[in-house]
C-alpha cells in the first residue's frame, strides 16, 4: 500500500548525530517530514533547519531524554501536538557504558534500560495501533552485531539489551507483517560514527580492530532503508558482520566467552592481570 499523503511523518530517536542523523538526512530525502529528538537542542535545530530548507520537509525538534520517566508519552504527544501523527518509527538512542558493572552506579544501569530497552517498547506500542489502523507503518529498530555474540565484560550490559531488541523486533514483524506495518532490526558491526568517541574507547577500538574491519555509515543506513521497505525483519549489513553472526551461533559456548573475554581485555575494558577489584561508586 503507497505512503498516505501529505508527506508521513518519520520519528527518529537520537537523531543529533551518527545513524540517526543519517536516517534524518536519507528518509527527508524521500518525501518524509519529520520528527527528531536527542538531548541537544542546538544540534537537532541546525539539522532541522538544513533539511527544511534542501527537501522543504516540516521538521519537528523535540529535545528530550528518553532515561526520564514518562519520555515516550512526552515524545509522541509533541507530535501530535501539531496535528501530526507518527507514520514511522526508528529507534536509534543508544550507548554503552565501559566502566565495568560494578563502577557504574544503579542509576547509570537504570538509565541505560529505560533508554535501549524501555523506550523502544513503549514507543512501538503508542504509535503502532494507529500505524496498523491505517495500514501503513515503518518501524525500524537499531540494533548490532553484538546482539548475536557474547557479552563482554566491562560493557556488560550492552550486548543483552540489544539481544533483546532483536528478538522484540522479530516477534513484532510477525505480528504486524500482514497489517502494512514494516518492522526491520537493523544490526550493524562497527561502523564509523560518534558512538565509540562517546563512550570514550574510539582509541582502543581503533588500535585493535583494523580499518577492513569498519564499515561507513552511509551503506549501513541505506542496509537499514531498504530492508526496512521490502519489509525484511532482520538486516546486518557487512559481509564480515553476516559471517560473524553465523560464526557465533555454531561456536561453543565455553570458546565464544573466552575469546568475548580476550576482547574485553585487548579493549582494556577489563585489567589485563589478577589483583585488585574494581572502583565502586560512592
Amino acid at each position: 500500500m503507497s505512503a498516505p499523503t501529505p508527506r508521513p511523518m518519520m520519528l527518529i530517536t537520537g537523531a543529533s548525530a551518527g545513524l540517526g542523523e543519517g536516517f534524518a538526512r536519507l528518509y527527508a530525502a524521500h518525501g518524509w517530514d519529520l520528527a527528531l529528538t536527542a538531548r541537544r537542542a542546538e544540534r537537532l535545530e541546525a539539522i532541522a533547519a538544513e533539511l527544511r530548507a534542501r527537501h522543504g520537509a516540516q521538521v519537528l525538534t523535540i529535545p528530550l531524554d528518553l532515561a526520564e520517566p514518562g519520555a515516550p508519552d512526552r515524545l509522541v504527544d509533541a507530535v501530535e501536538a501539531e496535528g501530526r501523527h507518527v507514520d514511522g518509527l526508528i529507534n536509534n538512542a543508544g550507548y554503552s557504558l565501559t566502566g565495568g558493572f560494578l563502577s557504574l552506579s544503579p542509576a547509570q544501569h537504570a538509565g541505560m534500560l529505560a533508554v535501549m530497552a524501555t523506550a523502544p517498547v513503549a514507543l512501538s506500542r503508542r504509535v503502532a495501533p494507529g500505524m496498523a489502523q491505517r495500514r501503513f507503518g515503518r518501524i525500524l529498530n537499531v540494533a548490532s552485531l553484538a546482539g548475536f555474540l557474547p557479552a563482554t565484560g566491562g560493557d556488560t550490559l550492552y550486548g543483552p539489551l540489544k539481544s533483546f531488541l532483536i528478538k522484540a523486533s522479530q516477534g513484532l514483524h510477525l505480528e504486524l507483517k500482514r497489517t502494512g506495518v514494516h518492522v526491520t532490526v537493523l544490526c550493524p558491526g562497527y561502523t564509523l560514527t560518534e558512538f565509540h568517541d562517546a563512550n570514550g574507547s574510539r582509541d582502543a577500538v581503533s588500535r585493535a580492530y583494523p580499518r577492513w574491519m569498519w564499515m561507513d555509515a552511509e551503506p549501513v543506513i541505506r542496509a537499514g532503508y531498504e530492508a526496512c521497505e521490502a519489509n525484511r525483519p532482520v538486516v546486518i549489513p557487512g559481509a564480515f558482520n553476516r559471517f560473524m553472526s553465523i560464526a557465533a551461533r555454531v561456536t561453543p559456548t565455553g570458546w565464544a566467552l573466552k575469546m568475548a573475554d580476550k576482547h574485553a581485555r585487548r579493549l582494556q575494558r577489563l585489567p589485563q592481570t589478577g589483583g585488585g577489584g574494581p572502583n565502586l561508586p560512592a
